[in-house]
């Protein structure tokens, strides 16, 4: 776990999320955006949004996966479609850029500095 000690874990005034990755996983269209298979961003320490040195990630892109974070950060039971399914589709129906969502690392994070 990173950012706090094991003992925070059950802490009640803690929040334990995750840290992810969103990756293009595939292109089955014609790629406008100059994305390639592999390039990605983070989210980390619950919203700092990261993408590699030198790359860029598309907006509309990034926008189709940005309502889906929130809760594959947290959390889930295993029944839970969330927990199953992590492939997110561009809106550009000419591209069919599909992004993959995977969990990096979990840490605990003080509630109070969560909004």
């Amino acid at each position: 776990m990173n950012g706090a000690s094991e003992h925070d874990a059950g802490d009640p005034a803690m929040t334990e999320l995750y840290d992810l990755r969103v990756v293009v996983d595939r292109i089955e269209g014609r790629s406008v955006c100059g994305l390639q298979p592999g390039d990605c961003f983070e989210v980390t320490e619950s919203n700092r949004v990261r993408v590699p040195e030198g790359r860029h990630f598309c907006l509309y892109a990034m926008a189709a996966v940005l309502p889906l974070l929130p809760a594959k950060q947290r959390p889930l039971p295993d029944g839970d479609w969330m927990a199953q399914d992590s492939e997110v589709a561009c809106p550009d129906p000419d591209e069919r850029l599909i992004m993959r969502i995977e969990r990096t690392g979990r840490r605990a994070i003080p509630t109070r500095d969560l909004t």
